[in-house]
């Protein structure tokens, strides 16, 4: 088993409020020389995904949107936006039911309300859209950083997710770069010797989660942390998929009645 550290550090960084066109890495290290913040080999960047939904232009005007009779049905029956309803449906690879306020959609491999799509933190009328390839955003992301300070880094980029029957939101690794998300410790032994039969521990959703406390979710301006001391080996070689399984394998999937195709 590999070596646990004796501290893992997490520092946030804060930035300016983001507009289209902004160049992130840059922002990220002006910000952190200003804070004195040290970068060192081995580091995790963790970046919320909106500052680059917004520099890079993926943000939707919904006074320009016509929603569709569809979305019109499913926004009345889900108390929303008719208009947010439409560009979750197109932007969505299935939805399956939903709650108020909320469609549960699956998108990019993750079952994520309303498609990852939401209005917070933006102007009036506009709602952020993931990234259309989330691990190479964050691949890129982190050529440029690398690029910038000379250092060999990890980055993952962060957004919140809910987990079943729990309150709350949780942060979760949307985009990965730079280090294997995944530890698969099957075959190691527990305290009694007992061998473990399906145990994977999923890295780089912790660092998220735990990032996500720091980056915030209201009007911190923190869209940044810099983790130091996380249990990983920066490579580039790395498989950002691991953390993926196949709906037929999934735990919860199992409970789902309506057609992969969609809500209707």
């Amino acid at each position: 088993m590999t070596e646990l550290p004796s501290k893992i550090e997490v520092t946030p960084i804060k930035l300016p409020i983001i507009k289209k066109g902004m160049n992130v890495p840059t922002l990220i290290v002006e910000a952190a020389k200003k804070l004195k913040i040290t970068f060192r080999d081995g580091d995790v960047l963790a970046v919320a995904d909106k500052v680059l939904a917004v520099s890079n232009g993926r943000v939707a005007d919904l006074e320009k949107v016509k929603p569709s009779p569809r979305a019109i049905r499913l926004a009345k029956k889900y108390n929303l936006e008719p208009e947010f309803v439409e560009i979750v449906l197109k932007d969505a690879d299935a939805v399956y039911g939903g709650v108020s306020r909320a469609l549960l959609t699956l998108k990019h491999g993750v079952f994520i309300a309303n498609s990852g799509i939401d209005h917070k933190n933006l102007p009036e009328n506009e709602a952020s859209l993931w990234p259309e390839d989330p691990n190479e955003s964050a691949k890129l992301l982190r050529e440029a950083l690398q690029n910038l300070t000379h250092k060999k880094l990890a980055v993952i980029l962060v957004d919140s997710n809910v987990t079943a029957l729990r309150a709350g939101t949780v942060g979760f690794a949307l985009g990965i770069a730079g280090f294997e998300p995944l530890r698969d410790v099957r075959g190691f032994l527990d305290l009694y010797g007992k061998p473990l039969l399906i145990t994977q521990i999923n890295i780089a959703d912790s660092l998220a989660a735990m990032a996500n406390l720091v980056i915030g979710e209201t009007d911190e301006r923190t869209p940044v942390a810099l983790i130091h001391g996380a249990p990983i080996q920066v490579t580039d070689s790395y498989n950002p998929l691991s953390v993926r399984i196949d709906i037929e394998a999934d735990l919860f999937s199992s409970i789902f009645k309506v057609s992969r195709k969609g809500l209707k």
